[in-house]
């Protein structure tokens, strides 16, 4: 399941490599058209954006060489934006909408925003100064991009034991990691039982000694509980999203990775003790008590060809991908009509692609009047 999750991964950062800006009607009144594909259009406004979209992504990933690697990649800006629309009107030959997915999509970000409604998620778009509509319409493309690549291209691909023996041999010194634990938590925080309310402009009471030992006690009784339904089998992550009051509890309790000296000395000493798959006892914390779950135990070193195997198909995966896409919309270019305006250039264009013939309307009336005496018409 991880490697389809990381695959799926791969295809959404290449699929992104694809989008440009979509634009409504009132962003411009007359453009320039600098591509045609198919019965789609590329226009100046959509290149100008894609390549400024470019020279800021280069910028923040390495300031020092941005010049030098946007002066590299930008002769690729109208490739991308040509191989998008290949790759969208193939989805549309395979009726793929997106729509479900999309739906799905956006209330995954309304619930990591912390949001209640999808009107709130608009709102916080448009807040933004984005455009709901067209941020919805670019994350519709993305998701129909994506659908392609994996159809049409990433469900042949193939790996053998022996290139995945080759790549682990060729890269070992790469994959050396410190020792370090994946922990999840669920934790129970005590809760103040509830007074009643205070006289109008009095200051409610603070909780006396006996309500905090109350509290305390309330909530390590609750911990018992829930590590005595996790030794009964009830999956920890399924009990995080039901009972823990830790901001990871949406996530099912998932913390991330730990290397040794990460943690307090307590803790670590307990956690790096267990196998992948256990629990600690209840813990007492000064947010309450916690439930600990190592749920991956790294050791410090090379990892096995087995333990790395995931990570070697991923790349590996990648690896195949990136040129069987290319060869892939090639094929899509030769099978289309595309048009490049003169002073632009296309650095993915194939020699046996087809230009659209244009003929003037005379030309076009004498070709049917040849057409129809030769079928007996006239």
């Amino acid at each position: 399941m991880k490697t389809t999750m990381t695959r799926f991964a791969l295809l959404s950062a290449i699929a992104c490599a694809f989008l440009a800006p979509t634009f409504s009607p009132a962003d411009t009144v007359v453009e320039e058209i600098v591509a045609r594909v198919n019965n789609e259009i590329v226009t100046r406004t959509e290149y100008i954006r894609s390549r400024d979209q470019l020279k800021q992504e280069v910028l923040q990933q390495d300031p020092s060489n941005a010049d030098r690697d946007f002066s590299d990649r930008q002769k690729d800006v109208l490739r991308d934006l040509i191989d998008q629309q290949l790759l969208l009107q193939k989805g549309k030959d395979l009726g793929i909408t997106g729509d479900t997915e999309l739906v799905k999509r956006l209330d995954e970000m309304r619930k990591e925003m912390k949001l209640e409604t999808m009107e709130d998620l608009e709102k916080a778009a448009e807040a933004q100064g984005a455009s709901y509509e067209d941020f919805k319409q670019n994350l519709r493309n993305q998701i129909i991009t994506q659908r392609v690549i994996g159809q049409e291209v990433g469900s042949h691909l193939s790996m053998n034991k022996e290139d995945e023996r080759k790549f682990y041999d060729q890269h070992k010194a790469e994959m050396e990691q410190p020792e370090q634990v994946r922990l999840s938590e669920i934790l129970i925080a005590p809760k103040a039982p509830a007074k009643s309310a205070a006289a109008p402009g009095a200051k409610p009471d603070p909780p006396s000694d006996t309500d905090n030992e109350a509290a305390l006690a309330a909530a390590q009784a609750k911990a018992d509980d829930v590590l005595a339904q996790i030794q009964k089998g009830v999956p920890f992550a399924d009990l995080a999203k039901k009972f823990s009051d830790g901001p990871s509890a949406k996530d099912g309790g998932d913390l991330s990775y730990f290397k040794r000296g990460a943690l307090a000395k307590e803790l670590e000493d307990k956690v790096f003790a267990l196998k992948a798959g256990a629990v600690t006892e209840v813990i007492r914390t000064k947010q309450g008590y916690v439930i600990l779950q190592t749920t991956e135990h790294q050791q410090a070193g090379v990892p096995s060809l087995k333990e790395a195997e995931p990570r070697i198909q991923d790349a590996l995966y990648m690896q195949k991908l990136q040129p069987a896409l290319r060869a892939y919309l090639m094929t899509l270019r030769e099978n289309a009509f595309i048009d490049i305006k003169a002073g632009y250039v296309d650095s993915g264009a194939s020699s046996k692609q087809t230009k659209p013939v244009e003929t003037t309307d005379k030309e076009a009336k004498t070709k049917n009047l040849k057409k129809g005496k030769k079928l007996g018409v006239f």
